[in-house]
């Protein structure tokens, strides 16, 4: 069996590969989805509804995974790739936020990472910042996908929403199934009650207030950072009825050994129900 490659010989694989698969609309298409981009362990797509009146485009950038394939999140360890979106300025549409729902945690023994092993749609918050009438979407894509190698995926996709036209209600469905599947924000029964961070002993420190109707089971936490900040395995050190405390190791690249001004998304799956929080340090 082919096993997973290092870190180092992934990324001789990356220089290696041709990456560039380019997928146009033909002239006077009329439709909200883009062609799709296929790679050999899946297709990728862009789907887009008509601007809001503030210019708010709502998207999608859809992953149809194979069976046995993987691909990652914002935070995938250190051999993973995670989605990367450019969009060509010259069209005046701006990329503001991409949604990631909650992951997964894989260890095949060699290689610990974070991603989804199903197909994934991740929620994309675009704007029309200058321009009228139709609205042209020229989006670069970055992003890994793996079985038991990983393979750098990069192409461009293109999708024009005609002025006036009605949008069809399928990619509308498909963008709110998209958002609706992403974690909840805090709430009073499933929040961070308290965090610190040690940095003598380079660890974040949290107590976390879990919903009623969690399952028995520990939940999963998964955090992500700026550029220079990873983390360890998080371990829960108490359990006590809804409350949880959990640490988990810090790696700073930087001399500055202090999380101040560092921000970092934190998700927490819960039985059935998940919740995400940026937590900030004084």
């Amino acid at each position: 069996m082919i096993k997973r490659p290092t870190y180092e010989n992934m990324v001789q694989r990356i220089g290696r590969a041709t990456l560039l698969v380019a997928f146009f609309l033909p002239a006077g298409a009329q439709a909200a989805t883009s062609e799709w981009m296929t790679s050999t362990g899946g297709m990728i797509r862009l789907v887009a509804a008509p601007p809001q009146r503030d210019g708010t485009i709502p998207a999608t950038l859809e992953v149809k995974l194979n069976p046995g394939w993987k691909t990652y999140w914002r935070e995938p360890g250190a051999s993973g790739i995670p989605p990367q979106i450019t969009l060509d300025p010259i069209e005046g549409v701006v990329l503001e936020n991409i949604g990631f729902p909650v992951p997964k945690t894989f260890d095949d023994g060699v290689v610990h990472y974070v991603g989804y092993d199903k197909s994934v749609a991740f929620p994309l918050t675009l704007k029309r910042v200058n321009g009228d009438g139709d609205v042209n979407i020229r989006a670069s894509v970055f992003l890994g996908i793996c079985e038991d190698i990983c393979i750098p995926v990069q192409g461009e996709l293109n999708l024009t929403l005609k002025q006036g036209e009605f949008d069809n209600p399928l990619d509308a469905a498909r963008i709110d199934g998209a958002v609706a599947a992403l974690p909840e924000p805090p709430s009073e029964n499933f929040k961070v009650a308290t965090v610190v961070y040690d940095e003598q002993k380079a660890v974040v420190q949290l107590s976390l207030l879990l919903p009623p109707d969690a399952a028995k089971e520990p939940p999963e936490l998964f955090l992500a950072g700026a550029s220079g900040v990873s983390f360890g395995k998080p371990v829960i050190t108490n359990a006590e009825g809804p409350e949880i405390k959990a640490e988990i190791p810090v790696r700073l690249a930087a001399k500055d050994k202090s999380l101040k001004g560092k921000p970092i998304i934190l998700t927490v799956r819960a039985g059935d129900r998940s919740m995400e929080t940026t937590l900030a340090f004084d």
